[in-house]
């Protein structure tokens, strides 16, 4: 295979990851938004900070320019697409809409989050805990920005579950494996692939950490 020829896969392949994140996390979004009952503007608006807000963050702190959703500005597209999709299909008694249904496309955006986010800040030469401290933000921003919206303390802080700490073991892979020059392309996808296992694991088992006590 030519570099030329493994470059324009690395590169496409991490798009598509971004892709997979980006969705994963406006379809969480537009569930909050449903179960809470708010208007377009209000499912417009919590779709996109949810798909939005943690990949905004990272590109800020690491000072890339311009921000990833205004050099591919179709998302806004996308995410319209989806709020008025969600206005026409999801209505009420159509689909029992949960809390818990909201966590299965969470969780595949923590994965491909936090396991993108962390490649992004290797391959800038940030060291080895800046790169996993901006996977982390980059797949729990979204979500905490989703839950302030609609007005409740954020899942990743209060909810007892695995959250944050599945993100960080995963972006740790991340970096061991950057360190055994393994192709980015792989690394990433074995990171969000262990993110997102331990994720659901979480969600079937009931797994807690521990927290103060009241």
């Amino acid at each position: 295979m030519s570099n030329d020829l493994a470059t324009w896969l690395v590169a496409n392949f991490t798009n598509a990851f971004e892709v997979i994140g980006v969705l994963a996390f406006a379809l969480s979004g537009l569930i909050e938004a449903k179960r809470k009952g708010l208007d377009i503007v209000g499912v417009a608006m919590v779709a996109a900070v949810a798909a939005f807000g943690g990949g905004t963050l990272r590109d800020i702190l690491l000072n890339r320019r311009p921000l990833f959703w205004v050099e591919n500005d179709w998302w806004l597209w996308v995410i319209i697409g989806l709020t008025i999709a969600a206005l026409l299909f999801l209505r009420s008694g159509d689909l029992a809409i949960t809390e818990r249904a909201m966590k299965w496309p969470d969780a595949i955006g923590l994965g491909v989050f936090a396991a993108s986010g962390t490649q992004v800040a290797l391959e800038l030469q940030r060291s080895a805990i800046v790169a996993v401290i901006m996977g982390v933000l980059t797949s729990i921003i979204g979500g905490v920005l989703r839950d302030l919206f609609t007005n409740q303390i954020p899942r990743a802080f209060s909810d007892h579950e695995p959250y944050a700490s599945v993100a960080f073991v995963g972006c740790w892979f991340v970096v061991l494996a950057d360190a055994l020059n393994m192709q980015p392309m792989w690394s990433v996808a074995l990171g969000a692939a262990m993110i997102i296992v331990l994720r659901l694991l979480v969600m079937v088992f009931g797994w807690r950490v521990p927290s103060w006590r009241k």
